[in-house]
């Protein structure tokens, strides 16, 4: 497989909800890169003793993505996505990405459905009144944006991978 080149963040110019969701956007694709191409069992390996492996970094921000977007703003019925949850034997890095790309779906068709991004979501995930969907967006690039960091280094640790 050919190495991805080295992308730079979006250059736009836009309104901030436009803005915020094309970084975040950025960061959500680096990720998938990431782990795009990596043989088993790699792709499943930790790289880290605490156990982080680029299928559980997807697996992860899938949950994340969910529990963010669509529990805690949103509002679905339902319990919280596991967050936390170990890659079983059953999943696959295309399902764990299709996956994602599925949260990533439902959670932008939320952010672009929002028309105030001071508006406050149905609850939170923590001890405190739901956040704006401002804070939504900015803490998943937060979050997203550490992931990609450490899928960085996953990922050259496999095969020498660098750039986003």
């Amino acid at each position: 497989m050919e190495p991805r080149p080295d992308l730079r963040p979006p250059g736009l110019n836009a309104d901030e909800k436009t803005t915020l969701l094309a970084f975040l956007d950025y960061l959500r694709e680096s990720v998938l890169a990431k782990a795009a191409g990596v043989p088993e069992p790699a792709v499943r390996t930790a790289g880290v003793p605490s156990g982080t492996s680029l299928l559980r970094l997807v697996k992860h921000l899938t949950a994340v993505e969910l529990n963010w977007f669509v529990w805690a703003y949103a509002g679905a019925a339902g319990e919280r996505w596991d967050d936390e949850g170990a890659v079983s034997a059953d999943d696959t890095a295309t399902g764990l990405a299709d996956a994602y790309r599925r949260a990533i779906a439902q959670a932008n068709a939320i952010v672009l459905a929002c028309a105030d991004l001071d508006r406050p979501g149905a609850r939170s995930l923590r001890e405190t009144p739901p956040p704006s969907m401002r804070w939504v967006l900015v803490h998943m690039i937060e979050e997203t944006a550490r992931h990609a960091g450490h899928a960085d280094i996953l990922r050259e640790q496999i095969d020498g991978s660098t750039g986003r």
